[in-house]
């Protein structure tokens, strides 16, 4: 065996028998792995105020970026898919809360979804129950007709297919306006139900 060939199996022997050697060509590894994911153009966070910032003032357990929640029936048909810019999630009540909701229900009967949408929602997973708050609009349409209906709150069951409120409500369609004090709307059997002073003006289909 050649003296050059001996010398490099005794640092390979010395390198393996020696920890502290190994742990510091760990650290270099990891060095030059950061190194190129800094130089990535994907720039990491470079401060806690910046994390902070990002994680957002409620602290919550983890958020998610345009996050999307799917929910299926029993026979794998899709019930329920929303989006949000933001979701943040907390661990206490399995809730999660949304910025700027956008849901699309859909039902056994309808072959288009109700579209849902709000600047903000509230999920409490654990009861399937999705709150919207704040210039609340929902679009349903059929065939070629299209209703509109605008609140201020609204609550999906998800698991009994029905959304409600006890807020004030106005319905827009294409032969003319509802106003009612609360509502109830069971979206499998098509069924809406108005609560209180109810009144309408509609246009004479012609």
């Amino acid at each position: 065996m050649a003296q050059s060939e001996k010398n490099s199996l005794r640092s390979l022997l010395a390198l393996a028998n020696r920890p502290r050697l190994r742990m510091l060509a760990l650290a270099a590894t990891a060095a030059a792995t950061f190194f190129l994911l800094w130089q990535s153009d994907e720039q990491p966070i470079t401060s806690y105020s910046d994390a902070r910032q990002l994680r957002g003032d409620a602290e919550p357990d983890g958020f998610v970026i345009n996050g999307s929640y799917t929910s299926y029936d029993e026979a794998g048909n899709r019930k329920i898919v929303f989006t949000s810019p933001r979701i943040e999630q907390f661990e206490e009540g399995n809730l999660a809360t949304m910025e700027l909701p956008n849901a699309e229900v859909f039902s056994a009967t309808d072959t288009e979804p109700w579209v849902l949408k709000a600047e903000n929602g509230s999920l409490l997973r654990n009861e399937d129950l999705l709150y919207l708050t704040g210039n609340v609009r929902v679009v349903r349409t059929i065939g070629e007709r299209e209703a509109t209906l605008v609140t201020e709150s609204l609550t999906l069951d998800n698991d009994q297919g029905k959304v409600y409120t006890d807020d004030f409500v106005e319905i827009t369609d294409s032969v003319g306006t509802t106003r009612a004090k609360g509502m109830n709307a069971w979206i499998n059997e098509r069924i809406l139900e108005l609560n209180s002073q109810v009144e309408g003006r509609y246009e004479t289909v012609r």
